[in-house]
């Protein structure tokens, strides 16, 4: 007998259709193809975000639909490797998707995205994509790591302890495939910012309107130091993701609910 699957691109066309009979939220990995510092795979946005949704999709009652691994990388142009394409290309590509997730009967589509530089654009897209959608489904991008608490989050990415390619990250890539990594190359880097009164509104303008600027800012790719990366660090790492991810997706919810339409 065929085991089950979490996988939307494992199941055949009656396992699709058995789900959908009792539940109808599909979550969509997205990340990139980009350098991940002198060490990391090119595909770790994708890839965590794959394996953090493979964990949350029972907790949910979800599908993973097949991962996105092309997006906006625009900031790492000048490093060998990137794959990037157009913003409208990639909003497009979300509203499609939107579109036909919606046609096969999924009332709820989360983006689960992995690569920070796609938000804005995946919320936009699934908005454009409301009105080829039929009405009460839902389309948002969560990333994966906005429902760390604070303390949380200060453990895995901040700016002290980076926000690319660091230990955290690093850490989680080792946890789910160790092959991936040359732990003998890991380094530390950080970006030379001056002090500031704001560091998001600064990052934000200089990185999301620059093309190159993560190579302008760094010479390796490394924000942060990998060279303390573990496995058991990772699962760490993707324990408190994950349950950071469930509870976020309560909160939307809940949300939802308490703002009925008019």
């Amino acid at each position: 007998m065929k085991p089950p699957t979490v996988f939307l691109g494992e199941m055949t066309t009656l396992e699709v259709e058995a789900f959908l009979r009792e539940h109808q939220t599909v979550l969509v990995p997205i990340g990139s193809t980009e350098q991940h510092g002198p060490h990391g795979p090119l595909e770790t946005d994708a890839l965590l975000a794959n394996e953090v949704a493979r964990r949350v999709a029972p907790r949910v009652e979800a599908v993973v639909a097949p991962r996105v691994s092309y997006s906006l990388s625009y900031p790492h142009v000048g490093f060998t490797g990137l794959v990037h394409i157009r913003i409208p290309t990639f909003m497009a590509l979300v509203e499609d998707l939107c579109a036909s997730l919606a046609s096969i009967g999924f009332t709820k589509i989360v983006f689960l995205n992995g690569h920070y530089d796609n938000t804005y654009a995946i919320a936009y897209a699934c908005a454009n994509a409301a009105d080829r959608m039929p009405a009460g489904v839902r389309a948002f991008p969560v990333n994966y790591w906005d429902g760390m608490t604070p303390e949380e989050a200060a453990e895995f990415f901040d700016p002290s302890n980076g926000l690319h390619a660091n230990r955290g990250e690093t850490s989680a890539v080792l946890a789910v495939d160790p092959r991936l990594v040359d732990m003998a190359l890991a380094n530390e880097e950080s970006p030379p910012f001056p002090p500031v009164s704001n560091a998001g509104a600064v990052h934000t303008a200089f990185f999301f309107s620059s093309p190159g600027s993560v190579h302008r800012a760094t010479r390796s790719g490394t924000w942060g130091d990998a060279r303390q990366a573990t496995a058991e660090f990772g699962e760490r790492y993707l324990g408190v993701v994950v349950e950071a991810t469930v509870r976020l997706l309560d909160d939307i919810d809940r949300t939802f609910a308490a703002m009925p339409g008019r």
